[in-house]
């Protein structure tokens, strides 16, 4: 493996390390968000990948040990919806014993949790990151353009709390004149609730989400929106609340999150400024697609077919070395290049690839 003289790190052009990993279990997903997978793009005529082109479980195992042996320490499950992925704790109990790993966490809309939420947890899940936009049910409804009610997703938070994958964080995508308005409540729920909540600026992701950024609500807007009903300082200032930013406390690079705590005690509130604050130069997460194609960026257009590698008969020395090649080319800071009218070009799309 090549490397450079940090510690033996692998590390791409710009000295970022490999350290996070988000695998796609599936492309489907059973709602249809309009920043994520729009209905009038992914309907019913939509074509999503054919199950046997998934990788199986014991494949995705052998990939993410690769991955592990490389540098990654976290892994996180997404889709798609990767609840819909049959026998998920049967794959979450091949990995937990993976040397070297120190966290895997699973994103998801929260609406089957209460069916797996306990047998997750006995699998080895450490912990969850529920999708969830709005309080109330006509905003919800709109924004996941689904006939359900909030409460479906509300059963997922209290089932993951009760099976203790925790903290549990919730992401609420904000979008100008969409749900903008449910900014303090979101805010208050999550305080009274126990849970850790991010904003996260919407982005251009993928083509076909109708991204503008007009829609963009920009961080420095929530956090003062926040601050001014919940007094607030950044995570790691000092005594006397002075701080540059905030802190990750310690939670490493792959933490993206601006992070703030409540001075009242009341737990603390991310903001995740990909638009606004682009924090590409510490990015050291990497992407797998359900069918095993590697992506180093967010908003890349193609992948790496690592699936070819292994069912062609390749080592693990072998797979590894073409993990290897691909991140030592990397040079990827989309968002710090992204024009006043977003990103163009061919991008991977988010349901594919995961948040």
């Amino acid at each position: 493996m090549e490397t450079n003289d940090t510690g033996g790190k692998l590390l791409d052009r710009l000295g970022r390390p490999i350290e996070d990993l988000r695998v796609s279990l599936t492309d489907r997903c059973n709602l249809r968000c309009t920043y994520c997978m729009p209905r009038e793009m992914f309907g019913p005529d939509h074509a999503f990948l054919p199950r046997h082109e998934l990788l199986s479980f014991e494949e995705l195992a052998r990939v993410l040990a690769a991955f592990v042996d490389l540098g990654v320490t976290k892994l996180r499950l997404t889709g798609g919806e990767p609840l819909l992925r049959k026998d998920l704790p049967d794959l979450i109990a091949l990995l937990s014993p993976l040397e070297g790993l120190q966290d895997i966490a699973l994103t998801t809309n929260g609406i089957l949790l209460p069916r797996v939420a306990d047998q997750l947890a006995e699998a080895g899940l450490d912990r969850v990151t529920i999708s969830l936009d709005a309080l109330d049910d006509e905003t919800f409804r709109k924004t996941a353009d689904t006939p359900l009610s909030v409460d479906a997703v509300l059963a997922g938070v209290d089932a993951a709390l009760a099976a203790g994958l925790q903290p549990v964080k919730v992401n609420s995508v904000m979008q100008r004149g969409v749900n903008d308005h449910q900014i303090e409540d979101l805010a208050g729920w999550a305080r009274d609730t126990g849970v850790t909540l991010r904003f996260i600026e919407f982005m251009d992701v993928g083509t076909t989400n109708g991204w503008i950024r007009e829609r963009v609500v920009p961080a420095a807007e929530i956090h003062e929106r926040i601050n001014a009903r919940w007094p607030v300082e950044p995570v790691g200032a000092t005594a006397d609340g002075s701080a540059e930013g905030a802190s990750t406390d310690g939670a490493g690079r792959s933490e993206v999150a601006e992070r703030y705590r409540y001075l009242d005690g009341g737990g603390e509130v991310g903001i995740v400024a990909s638009v606004t604050r682009p924090f590409c130069r510490t990015c050291v997460r990497a992407r797998l697609s359900a069918i095993g194609e590697l992506y180093t960026c967010l908003f890349a257009a193609k992948g790496h077919d690592l699936r070819a590698v292994i069912r062609d008969g390749a080592t693990d020395q072998q797979l590894r070395d073409a993990i290897s090649a691909v991140w030592l080319a990397r040079s990827d800071r989309a968002s710090e290049l992204r024009a006043e009218g977003g990103l163009t070009g061919e991008r991977v799309e988010m349901s594919y690839i995961g948040g």
